[in-house]
């Protein structure tokens, strides 16, 4: 069992209130806006004050946000569609399959294992999703009839992937099943931060993109913490698409590490997964920068390098292999070439060699280091008309 050191366990343990309020009224004299937007917090509700939050999924992050906000002075509910978790974390606030070591914060509160109902969501603040991104749809479609269109809560999304078959991103999966007013609105959480550190309180980034700057600074305010910083950003499309591909190059870091090559190689596949990623993002229509901050290169680093990482160990539930299948139709789509990340498509489902792969990258003739392309942003331009912001 990890063992902290009683000076890191004094200071980020838990937050006190006065930290709260400290960070709280960093952020009373930040505008508002409500550019792209329609809704507002209510006004009879001080901004400040402990949010209600809904947190869907009750898996590792899922349980691990929980357990942070829970911790930060929130009214936090957890659902979870497996009832023993729901009966230990409310009997003993302990989650018998993931974090187990872990006792949890007394304020969550879990339900399940069926949908929550209008009258709960009715009283939520916050829903945040930490559904697996190939569920997301079939559960916004049961959700979405109880959220009103003039004043909902804050959504917040921390599924990483690419839906399989449509190869839509989680704004297009939003707008289809919610509408494009709750998309616009709806605000993504990515970055370097494995369950079970953020749990020990060990200090982690991220970064909070929304379209909409408000919606942004209130989730970034929500989760910020000592030990759990935020920055904000406008990019969601390029965090979405960060946050999925990062588990390709992950699958390819791992077995480089299974046949015996160590860190030259790894070194050359985090900076060459880099390279592609930002090649796809940008002919995609994202904004490059985004891939050089926590949700890019942040997040990349962290999955290629730690084998605890479910895509660098090849787990029974990476990311990664679902994610191969849509990058593969995104580049097919983009007319675009990213040999890494296609190679990991033609071992995962054309049964190409493992070995043969590698031959076959390491014999590729010389290229430019960074080689972005010249046509740029229409995806992203389609997505952007569906939602009204192009």
């Amino acid at each position: 069992m990890h063992v902290r050191s009683p000076r890191i366990v004094n200071f980020f343990s838990r937050p006190t209130q006065h930290s709260l309020k400290v960070y709280r009224a960093s952020y009373t004299n930040c505008s508002h806006s409500t550019t792209h937007r329609t809704f507002m917090a209510s006004p009879t509700r001080s901004f400040w004050e402990p949010s209600k939050v809904l947190v869907f999924g009750g898996g590792n992050f899922g349980s691990c946000l929980a357990d942070h906000l829970g911790d930060s002075d929130h009214n936090v509910y957890l659902w979870s569609r497996q009832e023993e978790v729901v009966k230990s974390l409310n009997e003993v606030h302990r989650n018998p399959i993931y974090l187990k070591d872990h006792q949890f914060s007394v304020n969550i509160t879990a339900v399940g294992p069926e949908l929550p109902g209008k009258t709960l969501i009715d009283d939520m603040d916050v829903l945040l999703f930490a559904i697996p991104t190939q569920f997301l749809r079939e559960n916004l479609t049961k959700l979405q009839s109880y959220l009103d269109r003039k004043k909902h809560p804050l959504l917040i999304f921390v599924n990483k992937g690419i839906e399989i078959g449509t190869h839509a991103l989680t704004l297009e999966i939003i707008a289809d099943t919610c509408g494009t007013e709750i998309a616009k609105a709806a605000t993504f959480i990515s970055g370097p931060s494995f369950a079970k550190e953020i749990v020990q309180r060990q200090p982690t980034s991220v970064s909070v993109t929304s379209f909409t700057d408000s919606e942004a600074q209130r989730a970034a305010v929500l989760f910020h913490q000592p030990h759990f910083r935020c920055y904000t950003g406008s990019d969601p499309i390029g965090t979405e698409l960060a946050g999925a591909l990062k588990n390709v190059y992950a699958i390819a870091a791992g077995a480089a590490d299974g046949l015996g090559f160590e860190n030259n190689t790894r070194a050359m596949i985090i900076t060459r997964g880099l390279a592609e990623m930002t090649r796809i993002g940008t002919a995609y229509g994202a904004d490059p920068l985004t891939f050089l901050g926590l949700a890019g290169v942040g997040d990349l680093f962290m999955t290629c390098s730690s084998p605890t990482s479910r895509n660098y160990s090849f787990g029974s539930i990476a990311e990664g292999v679902t994610t191969a299948k849509g990058v593969k139709m995104i580049l097919d789509e983009l007319g675009i070439k990213a040999r890494i990340a296609t190679t990991i498509y033609e071992v995962l489902y054309e049964g190409k060699d493992i070995q043969t792969a590698v031959r076959e990258l390491l014999e590729l003739p010389l290229s430019k280091e960074i080689d972005l392309p010249s046509a740029t942003g229409g995806p992203a331009k389609q997505l952007m008309e569906k939602l009204g912001l192009y």
